[in-house]
């Protein structure tokens, strides 16, 4: 018997052993499903290129990845996260009183999100506030709020077509559906402030940014591809995702005009095309010393091989930074900047 338990501390130990060499010779990063082709990119390189194994990247959405990485400082918390938004302060303070006390912020690029159709319709035209009105829980009907009673495009605007409103879009854990929320709902809500500020405090732009669930906006998961599958399927569907998706997938889907701007490259970095925002990917410094290869993934990461102009990123679909810009952050990560709250309050 005594050997018997013996045996078994000794699988014991070696068991916990192993998993903790696993959690310190292999980079963790969680996060958006908007910056995962990016961020696998980079690993792929980085295993391919160096004597480091290749990170583990998962999609679990901006809003998902946050909350894994501001658990704490341990070792079964991730490296890095990535984001399709900023971080929020209060998900800087949830940090903070978890013991994450130092994080560094990566700006990669810019990203549009796409409002894409199946490639085979024709051109599809509207303005951000018939996409508000589309997608909305709570519209304007008559000078009153009401629950949104359009489901074919030409009750929302005569000249649009009799077609049936669905839209497949992210689930409420990822940046894109936040920052759709935020740049396209929330937009038309502080707009139509009057009306707004019955269901929401003055100035909350988040407040009005409800999307509506009745059936016609599907979440579809962290997983983009799913979308594009949906798309090719249903000629009256719209998604709605990164533009990196869009751009692997032009043989399919095409982008619809928002406001008369196509979603391009150009477009997108000059900020004409209206849902246009910033990628990131945030860095727990406590684990810098810990994880073999997590310096040399963010130096990789932050590179003009990357990110620069004619980098390897932008022929997926990262729109590249401005060049002093992107001095000025490559700077600012490759010296692990320390992020403050004053700093997201900016």
């Amino acid at each position: 018997m005594r050997k018997f338990v013996k045996l078994l501390v000794a699988v014991a130990v070696i068991t916990f052993g192993a998993g903790m060499a696993h959690a310190r010779d292999q980079i963790k990063v969680v996060g958006s499903s908007t910056v995962y082709p990016f961020s696998s990119y980079v690993a792929e390189e980085l295993g391919a290129t160096s004597k480091f194994k290749s990170p583990v990247v998962e999609s679990t959405g901006s809003g998902g990845g946050f909350k894994l990485f501001i658990q704490g400082a341990g070792m079964d918390t991730p490296d890095i996260t990535n984001a399709s938004r900023r971080m929020k302060s209060s998900e800087f303070e949830a940090a903070t009183a978890a013991g994450v006390t130092e994080i560094t912020e990566a700006l990669i690029g810019y990203d549009g999100i796409a409002i894409a159709q199946n490639k085979e319709n024709g051109e599809f035209s509207i303005t951000m506030d018939e996409l508000a009105l589309a997608t909305m829980e709570m519209v304007p009907v008559n000078g009153k709020l009401e629950k949104n009673p359009y489901t074919t495009w030409d009750q929302i605007n005569p000249a649009l077509p009799k077609r049936k409103i669905i839209f497949y879009g992210p689930p409420t854990s990822s940046g894109t559906r936040d920052a759709f929320a935020e740049m396209v709902l929330g937009h038309f809500g502080k707009a139509n402030g009057a009306l707004y500020d019955a269901i929401a405090p003055k100035g909350k732009g988040e407040n009005y940014s409800a999307v509506r669930q009745d059936g016609i906006y599907v979440p579809a998961g962290e997983n983009d591809n799913l979308i594009v599958q949906k798309l090719t399927k249903d000629k009256d569907a719209f998604g709605i995702f990164g533009y990196s998706f869009l751009g692997e997938n032009s043989d399919r889907i095409v982008g619809a005009k928002i406001n008369g701007v196509f979603p391009e490259p150009e477009t997108i970095a000059s900020g004409k095309y209206p849902i246009s925002r910033s990628l990131f990917f945030y860095i727990k410094k406590a684990h810098l010393d810990k994880v073999p290869g997590m310096k040399e993934y963010v130096e990789l990461f932050m590179s003009d091989k990357m990110i620069g102009p004619k980098g390897l990123l932008k022929r997926i679909g990262l729109v590249p930074l401005a060049d002093d810009m992107r001095a000025k952050v490559q700077k600012d990560v490759l010296s692990l900047k320390n992020l403050t709250l004053d700093d997201l309050k900016k």
